[in-house]
C-alpha cells in the first residue's frame, strides 16, 4: 500500500490547486455545481490539512477561526479511491491537534446529513435543526476540546 502523508499548512500554491481540484470533483461536480462560480475569499485565511500520496492530494480539510475560542471545520473531500481507507479519520485527528495546539476549546462543522454519523464516531454532536446548505440537508454538529 501507498504511505499517506499528512500536512498542514496555510494556503500555499501547489498544494491549494490539488486541494481545489478534488474539492471540484467531490464536493461541487456531483450536486451539479462548481467552486468557479463560488466566492472563496474565506479560503485566504484558512489553514490547509491534506492528506498526499506520491505528493497528490487525496484528502482535505479546510480549517476557519471563528474565533479566539472556536474553529469551524469545512470543505473536507476525500478522493473516491481513497474513501473508507482512514483518510477522513487522519484528516479530523490532525485536524483536531491542530485545533488544540493553537489554544481553541471548540470545533464545529456543518455535516452532510447522510455522513453525521461519521462525525459522531469522533465525538461531534449535533446541534440544532436540519437546515440546507448547497441545496442538500445539513447539520451543525460540534465538538468540545
Amino acid at each position: 500500500m501507498q504511505t499517506m502523508n499528512i500536512v498542514i499548512r496555510p494556503k500555499v500554491y501547489p498544494l491549494y490547486t490539488g486541494i481545489w481540484q478534488l474539492r471540484e470533483e467531490v464536493l461541487r461536480k456531483p450536486l451539479g455545481m462548481s467552486l468557479v462560480n463560488e466566492n472563496l475569499s474565506m479560503d485566504e485565511g484558512d489553514t490547509y490539512v491534506a492528506a498526499l500520496v506520491n505528493e497528490q492530494v487525496i484528502g482535505c480539510l479546510l480549517l476557519h477561526a471563528i474565533s479566539a475560542d472556536i474553529i469551524k471545520f469545512r470543505q473536507m473531500a476525500v478522493h473516491p479511491e481513497w474513501q473508507g481507507k482512514q483518510v477522513g479519520r487522519a484528516l479530523m485527528q490532525a485536524g483536531e491537534a491542530h485545533a488544540k495546539m493553537k489554544g481553541y476549546k471548540v470545533i464545529e462543522l456543518h455535516a452532510r446529513a447522510h455522513v453525521s454519523g461519521f462525525y459522531s464516531t469522533l465525538g461531534f454532536q449535533e446541534v440544532g435543526e436540519l437546515f440546507e446548505e448547497v441545496n442538500i440537508p445539513h447539520i451543525k454538529m460540534i465538538k468540545n476540546l
